[in-house]
Formats: C-alpha cells, structure tokens, sequence
C-alpha cells in the first residue's frame, strides 16, 4: 500500500493510505484524495500500477504537477518523492507493513508441544512397568 502525507495546505499532517488503483487525486468530490488548495484541479494526477515500472503518477494534461522540484505529466514514483500539486505539498510513501497476529499459532503450537511431551511420557511409563 501506499501512503500520502500531506505536508502542507488545510489538510497538513494527514496521512492518506491508498489500497487501490489508479487513485485519483484533485478537488472534484470523486477524487480518491480530495485537496482543496489554489493551483489544485479538480482532476489533478492519479497514481496508477505499471508492471514494468512501478508505480506511475500522471499528471493531468493542464494541471502543474512537480515531483521533486521537476515539472512532470508521467514519472515514477519513488519513497520520499515530494510531490506539488499548485500550493500543496504531498510525501509519497510506502506504508508501513503490518504484521498479522501470531498468539493463536503460537499458543496452539505450544499446547501441541506440552501434549506430545506428555504421551511420550506416558509411553515410556507404561512400556517400562
């Protein structure tokens, strides 16, 4: 997944982590991420998969859209790029990994440990008297 942070405009601090693509950014309500900003489109860029390329941001054809201090209409994306859409200042990130729980498996492999320990000792018991 990938995570926007919103470094500055109404919305600074946020953080927006995008699960699907393409994933549109710009000010019109169907935006995926809905910026209000001057020099901000309605639809301003969108972020898409390439399977050759990664992650591509695209910008609309009209709109200025800067990664890293470039002007550009289609580049990929990289962690850490800065991103400006008109006055507002976007991090592109890739979101941290989150780890599922493991106590269940943990806890079941443990009680399965403990049993087989005890039907071995029974056996050993049992063959020995």
């Amino acid at each position: 997944m990938v995570l926007f942070r919103i470094l500055s405009g109404s919305m600074a601090g946020a953080e927006i982590v995008a699960c699907h693509f393409p994933f549109r950014v710009g000010r019109a309500a169907r935006a995926d991420l809905r910026i209000e900003g001057g020099g901000v489109w309605e639809e301003h860029c969108e972020v898409t998969r390439d399977a050759g390329r990664g992650l591509l941001l695209r910008s609309h054809a009209a709109a200025l859209t800067l990664v890293n201090g470039q002007k550009v209409e289609e580049t990929a994306l990289r962690n850490g790029d800065l991103i400006e859409l008109g006055e507002v200042r976007l991090q592109f990130w890739l979101s941290p990994a989150v780890q599922t729980g493991l106590a269940l498996r943990e806890t079941s492999t443990w009680i399965a440990l403990a049993a087989l320990v005890v039907v071995q000792f029974s056996l050993v018991y049992w063959l020995t008297h």
